[in-house]
Parts: structure tokens; sequence; C-alpha cells
């Protein structure tokens, strides 16, 4: 079972239905955690949402709790609140990308993905990770094209992921895709 965590953001339920292609999927607000649920989950998902993911204290806990036991993807602010729970500044980026396609390019190869292979993604965010940012086992594995930005992470020892784009946008090609690969690790 996947169990999402809903940031009141209006995409979570495009993310319930892209992840529910895969496995059963429970969902819940942020603040209305099913603790029965979430320990019966074998991945935790971070949606999008509004805001900076110094917002999001419980999200917080409930990574530090879970990291390493259970499989963990963040989708945006998702991406966000993993990578600021592992010491790295969130900032405002000069130019915001709200319903805005990039191409982004595997530029890691120990990737999921193949290194060099290109997306085009779709991306709804005004904040971004501040770099350089270094911690064990993380590895930036995709950047945008045109600003360099990193757009996904990986954590293939404790089986963490993320991505900056919205892999259940129309606007990403092949998002169902980079799921399953994700999912499948």
């Amino acid at each position: 079972m996947i169990y999402v965590i809903d940031h009141n953001d209006s995409f979570t339920h495009n993310v319930v239905h892209q992840f529910s292609l895969f496995d059963r999927v429970v969902c819940n607000n942020y603040n209305e955690i099913n603790k029965s649920k979430l320990q019966n989950a074998s991945v935790i998902v971070f949606s999008p949402g509004p805001g900076n993911p110094k917002n999001y204290p419980l999200t917080s806990q409930i990574y530090k709790e879970f990291k390493g036991k259970k499989k963990i993807i963040g989708i945006c602010l998702g991406f966000q609140q993993i990578l600021y729970c592992e010491g790295a500044k969130i900032i405002e980026q000069k130019k915001i990308y709200h319903g805005f396609q990039s191409k982004v390019k595997v530029v890691n190869d120990k990737s999921l993905f193949k290194k060099g292979s290109n997306f085009k993604v779709g991306r709804y965010h005004s904040l971004r990770l501040k770099e350089p940012f270094k911690t064990k086992n993380f590895e930036i594995t995709m950047r945008c094209l045109n600003s360099n930005t990193a757009m996904s992470f990986e954590n293939n020892k404790d089986k963490i992921y993320g991505f900056q784009f919205h892999p259940e946008s129309f606007l990403t090609v092949n998002g169902n895709f980079l799921i399953k690969k994700i999912l499948s690790a």
C-alpha cells in the first residue's frame, strides 16, 4: 500500500490517481495522519503543496521516523521537504515556474535512469534547492537543461527519491514510466 500525505494541494488527487495505477493508495491530509495506515504502508509519498517545508513540521517528523525503514518519495514540496530535513537550504528562485514545461537531463551515473536521458517535465514551483548541497547517500540525478536547477535526487541506500517537477502533470512526458521505475527500485 502507498500512503500519500496531502499538503493541501490541488495536484494531490492527480498524484493519488497516478500512484493508484501501481498499487492501492490511501491519502490523508498532513495534519490528519492515520498512524495505523502509515505503519502498514510500504511507500510514503509527500505531495506537492504551497509554502515552504518549514511550514510542515509533522511531515518532517514522519520523514525522520521512517527514513531507511520505508521507501519515501517526494514531489515538488515533498522533494524540498526531504532535502530540508537533510539540512538543505530551500530558497526562492528568480524565475517562477508554474505550469511550465522544461527539459531535464539525467546527470548522474548512479541514477536508476540512464545517464544522458532527457525528459520533458511539468514544473509548478517558486522555490528551489540552494547549492552546493551534499549529504550522505543523496545524489542529484536530474537537472534542468536551461537553468541547471536540481530536478531530482536519489538515495538508493535508504530508498528515498524526489522530483522537483510533477510526474503526474500532463506536461510531463513519460511520468508513469518515472514513477514505475522508482516504485520497482
